[in-house]
Order: structure tokens, then C-alpha cells, then sequence
């Protein structure tokens, strides 16, 4: 099986983090890779992994980084492919923040399409439907995903209904 995505994060300090877009994956029935690369311990492999991903048949990077977070741009600087950042609150960090603005603020002509922090969830969500625009199975499930959402939200409105208050009026 070929991975169609590849995560990859500065260190397995990580992985907590970035499981989470390991298990939308899981899924969504989407192959993938996990890997620590670190743009400023292992910047060769970093390197010749983003330049040869979409060869081995990578189409979606997530990259989530902590601290100053560069992984995400210099991957996105040496590949043509779409990648996803996910700013991780590290030990290192400023509660997140300075990751989310490393990742986030890419020059122009190196996007990197960013969530929230710790957010890998939704980089596994989206790379999903990213994949899904090339692929009807994918787009199928992403459709019945969605439809999950909403019946949770019809469902929670439903016992709402049965919280009751003095003053309330629905």
C-alpha cells in the first residue's frame, strides 16, 4: 500500500498531538506514513524528503512543528505539493503561539495552509478532502462524515430541549 499522505512532525514529543490526524485518516481509509524529521537536526533528510515526496506517491503533507516551527515552511519551500502545518503547544513553546505565527506567516509563493493550535484533527479532516476532490470513495465518506456532524448538533439540540429553567424559553 502506498501512502497517499505523510505526517511528519520535529520530534515524537509530537505524536500526542498529531495521532489525531493519524485516526481521521485511519478513517477515512486513506493510506499514510508518520515520521520525525527535524528542519534543524536532520535538514538533509528533510530535504530529500520534500523533494521526493510526491514521487512516492505522497499527493498531502501534514507537518506539525513546535516552537519556531519551521518544518512546515521549508517543506512547503521544496515541494510542490499541498501542505498542511499543525503549530504544536510544546514544552519549548509560548503556549503555541509562536508556532502558530511561524507556521502561519509563510512568504508569499510558499503557502502553508494552517489550523489551529494542537488542531491536528482538523489537517487529517482536510487532507481528506483534499484527496476527496480526485477521489469519489473518499468524497463519499467525507459526505457521510459531515452528515455526522450534523446529526450530532440535531441530536443536541433535541436534549436541550429537556434542560429546564425558570426563565427559559425554548
Amino acid at each position: 500500500m502506498t501512502p497517499k499522505v505523510s505526517i511528519i512532525m520535529g520530534s515524537t514529543s509530537d505524536l500526542p498531538v498529531m495521532e489525531e490526524a493519524a485516526k481521521i485518516l485511519d478513517e477515512f481509509e486513506i493510506p499514510f506514513e508518520i515520521n520525525a524529521l527535524s528542519a534543524h537536526r536532520t535538514p538533509q533528510q528533510a530535504m530529500d524528503f520534500a523533494r521526493g515526496a510526491y514521487e512516492r506517491g505522497i499527493r498531502v503533507i501534514i507537518a506539525g512543528a513546535g516552537g519556531a516551527a519551521h518544518l512546515p515552511g521549508v517543506v512547503a519551500a521544496l515541494t510542490p505539493l499541498p501542505v498542511i502545518g499543525v503549530p504544536v503547544k510544546a514544552s519549548i513553546s509560548l503556549d503555541g503561539w509562536d508556532s502558530l505565527l511561524s507556521i502561519v506567516q509563510m512568504p508569499p509563493g510558499i503557502p502553508v495552509a494552517t489550523v489551529g493550535i494542537d488542531g491536528a484533527k482538523n489537517a487529517g479532516i482536510l487532507a481528506a478532502q483534499i484527496l476527496a476532490t480526485g477521489d469519489e470513495n473518499v468524497m463519499e465518506k467525507m459526505r457521510s462524515f459531515k452528515a455526522g456532524l450534523e446529526s450530532k448538533i440535531v441530536k443536541a439540540n433535541e436534549d436541550l430541549k429537556k434542560v429546564k429553567y425558570k426563565f427559559k424559553t425554548n
